[in-house]
């Protein structure tokens, strides 16, 4: 008997949701349901028969939810997306004309280019680890007092920094073999202080950009502020949770923007800062507020 636990090769399989109707692209075959507690069992019937089914759908105002409970509860993996993101992918396939059929192909196609997706993450965090490794090297230098060592360290920046920039040379290739994004990478990286780092930092983290309010973009990069309270006696207020490689990312991008003094949150920063407000207090408001823009920015497209 073997011991390993063998698993199924994922199987994209993309659903257009309507109102009225579900259309289920599954195995290059159109299979029309509809859009009821009916029509939701035969397509949990129809994917428990193919090992390794991943549905892949678009949140449509509402029409979705019902069936990805209902997917859910049949232990089928679904990913919701975007539509912005769908129709930039769309387009950048050539694949102007529409209809359910089509629109189901397309998100079939997407799901299998979502892995790219991960591997996208992956590079940022990678990044993120030899920037952590670099600062605590330039961290320690500062302490250094023997040669011999502070040359050592020298030698291991430099050798991180060369690291840093082959990973960025691999995320760049890797937009090239993803075109979904760069539509939106460019919107993004349109708005002052945004740079095609930070971009694909926050897509890759946040996918869910540009399908949120202001209120679940900002607590979903843990930059909605809490309040430590126990009956009269109350705290400062916080920001924490969420993802922590979005606020990473713009960080750097806020603090770029404090210094653009011209710019619109240039300008909110130095209100801010007029106001007494300390500087780390000032930057984590701009960071909030560029997550915002960018939310709006892709919801617009």
């Amino acid at each position: 008997m073997n011991s390993l636990k063998e698993t199924s090769p994922v199987v994209h399989t993309g659903l257009d949701i309507a109102k009225a109707t579900l259309q289920l692209d599954l195995l290059g075959r159109a299979h029309t349901l509809p859009n009821t507690a009916a029509g939701h069992r035969q397509l949990v019937k129809l994917l428990r028969a193919v090992p390794g089914a991943h549905v892949v759908c678009e949140a449509t105002g509402g029409y979705e939810r019902a069936v990805v409970t209902a997917l859910q509860a049949g232990q089928i993996p679904v990913s919701v997306l975007n539509p912005a993101l769908v129709r930039h992918f769309a387009l950048a396939q050539g694949q102007r004309a529409k209809n359910d059929p089509l629109d189901a192909g397309v998100l079939t196609a997407y799901g299998a280019a979502l892995r790219r997706v991960g591997q996208g993450r992956g590079l940022v965090q990678w990044r993120g680890q030899l920037q952590e490794q670099r600062n605590a090297l330039r961290n320690h230098a500062e302490h250094a007092t023997l040669d011999f060592v502070q040359k050592r360290l020298g030698k291991l920046e430099a050798h991180l920094e060369k690291q840093m920039e082959a990973v960025e040379t691999e995320m760049a290739a890797a937009l090239e073999r993803a075109p979904q994004w760069q539509e939106p990478v460019a919107q993004l990286e349109a708005l002052d202080g945004v740079g095609r780092l930070t971009a694909l930092s926050v897509l890759s983290q946040m996918p869910e950009l540009g399908q949120l309010n202001r209120g679940e973009a900002a607590a979903l990069a843990g930059l909605a502020p809490w309040t430590r309270q126990s009956g009269p006696w109350e705290g400062q207020r916080h920001i924490g949770g969420g993802r922590a490689a979005v606020r990473r990312a713009l960080y750097m991008s806020a603090v770029a923007l404090a210094r653009m003094k011209q710019s619109t949150l240039g300008k909110f920063y130095a209100r801010l800062r007029a106001a007494g407000k300390p500087a780390k207090v000032a930057l984590t408001a701009v960071m909030r507020k560029l997550l915002v823009q960018m939310n709006h920015e892709l919801k617009l497209a």
